[in-house]
């Protein structure tokens, strides 16, 4: 599977998408490229699911027909986003084309201490 993360989405999520192709926005020359632009863009190049923070997206862009699959992230914080960081890689694991999925990440989220 290829996929895209946008700016915002934190890299540490790679290490867990073993076997899946990840690339990064700002490493290919994409990240100043507005929502529509990206998508088409992303598509075009082949990419099967694309990883965001930008929840407006699905408000700012007709999904419609697309062949991209997008994860939104609640949040982009990685101390909280690690603390779920399974499930956003389920998510990203189980998109399907032209799906739209957001995975919640509250903010400020407390590791609570290891009992012995």
């Amino acid at each position: 599977m290829r996929i895209l993360f946008d700016n915002g989405t934190p890299k540490p999520i790679a290490a867990r998408l073993h076997g899946h192709d990840v690339s990064l926005a700002r490493r290919i020359g994409w990240h100043e490229l507005q929502n529509g632009e990206l998508l088409a863009q992303a598509e075009a190049a082949g990419f099967d699911v694309l990883v965001t923070t930008d929840k407006n997206l699905q408000y700012q862009q007709n999904l419609t027909g697309r062949k991209i699959s997008i994860v939104v992230l609640g949040n982009s914080q990685w101390p909280d986003v690690m603390l779920l960081v399974e499930r956003v890689v389920e998510a990203i694991l189980a998109a399907k084309p032209g799906g739209y999925v957001e995975v919640e990440i509250p903010h400020g989220r407390k590791k609570l201490p290891r009992l012995i």
